[in-house]
C-alpha cells in the first residue's frame, strides 16, 4: 500500500520535474539534476537522518508544520511513505527524462502551431509519446519503494500494523521467525525478478 501511493506522489511530481528538466534551458540545471538524483547514491540511512532534520518535530519544515497544523509526519504510515517517495523518486525522473530527450519535439512544435495549448500539447502528444518511459520509471519506482529498508525504519520506525513494511518485517522475523523471514524474502525476491523481466521485454521490444 505505501509502495503504491509513494509511487503516485512520484508521478504527480516526477513526471513535471522530468520534463523541467528535460525542455527548460535555465541557470542550475545540473545542480537540480543532482539534487534530484542524489538518492541513488546517498546511503538511505543518510536520507532517513535528512529527512528527520528536514520533516522532523525539530526539522526546519517540520517545526512550522507541527505548530501551523498539528502535523507530525517522522514514525507514522505518512513517513513511510515519504520515506519510500524520496529514495523512488530518482527511478522515475531519470527514466521520463530520457524518454523526452528521445521524443522527437518536432509533433510538439506542430501541434503547437496548430494552436494548442501547452496542456493540450502534453496530455495529447508528449505524454503518448514518453509513456514507456513513464511505465518503466514507475515499475521501477514502485520496486524499490517497496524494498526500502534504511531511510523508512530512520524516519518512520518499525511499528507492526502502522510503519511496519516487508523488509522491516523481514529484518525483525530474522530473530524470532526465520521460516516467516524466507518466505517473505521469496516474495520479494519474486516480485524484484518479475519487475526486471517485464522492463527487459519492454526494451527489448522498444529498441
Amino acid at each position: 500500500m505505501t509502495a503504491t501511493i509513494a509511487t503516485g506522489l512520484c508521478l504527480v511530481f516526477g513526471v513535471p520535474l522530468a520534463w523541467f528538466l528535460a525542455r527548460v534551458d535555465f541557470r542550475g540545471r545540473r545542480l537540480v539534476r543532482a539534487l534530484v538524483t542524489v538518492p541513488l547514491v546517498l546511503p538511505p540511512v543518510v536520507g532517513g537522518v535528512a529527512l528527520l532534520l528536514v520533516l522532523g518535530r525539530n526539522g526546519l519544515a517540520g517545526r512550522w508544520l507541527d505548530a501551523a497544523f498539528g502535523l507530525t509526519l517522522p514514525f507514522t504510515t505518512a513517513g513511510v511513505v515519504l520515506a519510500e517517495a524520496f529514495v523512488a523518486m530518482p527511478f522515475l525522473v531519470i527514466s521520463v527524462e530520457g524518454a523526452l530527450r528521445a521524443a522527437d519535439p518536432r509533433y510538439e512544435e506542430a501541434a503547437a502551431t496548430l494552436g494548442a495549448s501547452r496542456w493540450t500539447v502534453f496530455r495529447r502528444v508528449t505524454l503518448p509519446m514518453i509513456m514507456p518511459g513513464v511505465v518503466a520509471g514507475a515499475v521501477l519506482c514502485w520496486a524499490r519503494a517497496l524494498g526500502e529498508f534504511g531511510a523508512t525504519i530512520t524516519f518512520a520506525g518499525n511499528f507492526p500494523g502502522k510503519t511496519q513494511t516487508m523488509p522491516l518485517a523481514v529484518y525483525l522475523a530474522l530473530e524470532t521467525d526465520p521460516d516467516a523471514a524466507i518466505v517473505l524474502s521469496l516474495v520479494l525476491l519474486a516480485v524484484s525478478v518479475a519487475v526486471l523481466a517485464l522492463l527487459r521485454d519492454r526494451w527489448v521490444s522498444t529498441s
